[in-house]
């Protein structure tokens, strides 16, 4: 998937895979061919965003390649999750202080 990326890489991704949605290609390629891809993919990219999602033999069943984007891969006990950064103050959600339970008897229980 790509935003903000210069037609020629769009283009070039044409001749592999199948442009789908605007950005968004699919295709059944090699491992090989997947990782020159990539390759090609990030050094004509510029200041644009791409995701590669691809099949693996792992628990999820893929795995994914991210360039330009803030939100990054991170694994967790061997799960692959993608860890959204907190642009305000930690703590705080939206300039307010965070929630402290999920529930009213939570909160009930916090004022006492």
């Amino acid at each position: 998937m790509l935003t903000a990326v210069p037609p020629g890489l769009r283009g070039y991704l044409t001749r592999w895979l199948l442009e789908i949605s605007a950005g968004v290609f699919v295709g059944k390629v090699s491992k090989r061919v997947r990782e020159l891809l990539w390759e090609r993919t990030v050094t004509m990219v510029r200041t644009g965003r791409a995701i590669m999602v691809f099949t693996v033999r792992n628990e999820q069943g893929l795995s994914f390649l991210v360039h330009g984007h803030h939100w990054e891969p991170i694994d967790v006990e061997g799960v692959t999750l993608m860890l959204r950064p907190h642009d305000s103050q930690p703590g705080l959600a939206g300039g307010r202080p965070a929630a402290t339970g999920w529930s009213k008897a939570a909160r009930r229980r916090k004022t006492r």
